[in-house]
């Protein structure tokens, strides 16, 4: 235990980068948080609307719009998943960090470890998050969108 101000203002210095990334992970997931609640609203008024459809048609064009959703929900739901975790090895990446220099320990095989997983993490949730961006755009292009009445 030999750190002192100096040590600790250095460590705070190397956290810089881990916490910028800590902030782009929240915009991300306030991007999806927002997409999700969008994607909720849209299918509970379809699932209302099938319940009152006449026409075959518009029908079984609502029925895979909703499935169609649902498998946005599921996606950006997963996305959501990956971000927070990713963050959270973040933090653990950033406790190491400081434990490092507090108990005079080595810590650099988990600081990297830890690192490396959270990246991975991130871009698997970057991935989700394209597959469902995709699934909306498709969704507008294969025109199965009902119109609001």
């Amino acid at each position: 235990m030999t750190s002192n101000i100096s040590d600790i203002a250095q460590i705070i210095q190397i956290v810089v980068a881990p916490i910028f990334m800590l902030t782009g992970i929240s915009g991300f997931l306030n991007v999806m948080s927002g997409r999700l609640g969008r994607i909720v609203d849209r299918a509970r008024i379809m699932e209302r609307r099938i319940n009152i459809m006449k026409c075959p048609n518009h029908l079984k064009a609502a029925e895979k719009e909703l499935k169609t959703l649902w498998r946005r929900v599921k996606l950006i739901n997963r996305s959501i998943g990956l971000c927070t975790a990713s963050a959270l090895f973040i933090c653990a990446v950033v406790v190491c960090l400081f434990l490092a220099d507090f108990l005079s320990t080595d810590f650099d095989i988990a600081i990297v470890t830890l690192f490396v997983i959270a990246l991975l993490l991130l871009i698997f949730a970057l991935l989700m998050f394209l597959k469902e961006v995709q699934l909306a755009t498709r969704q507008l292009q294969m025109g199965h969108e009902i119109l609001d009445e």
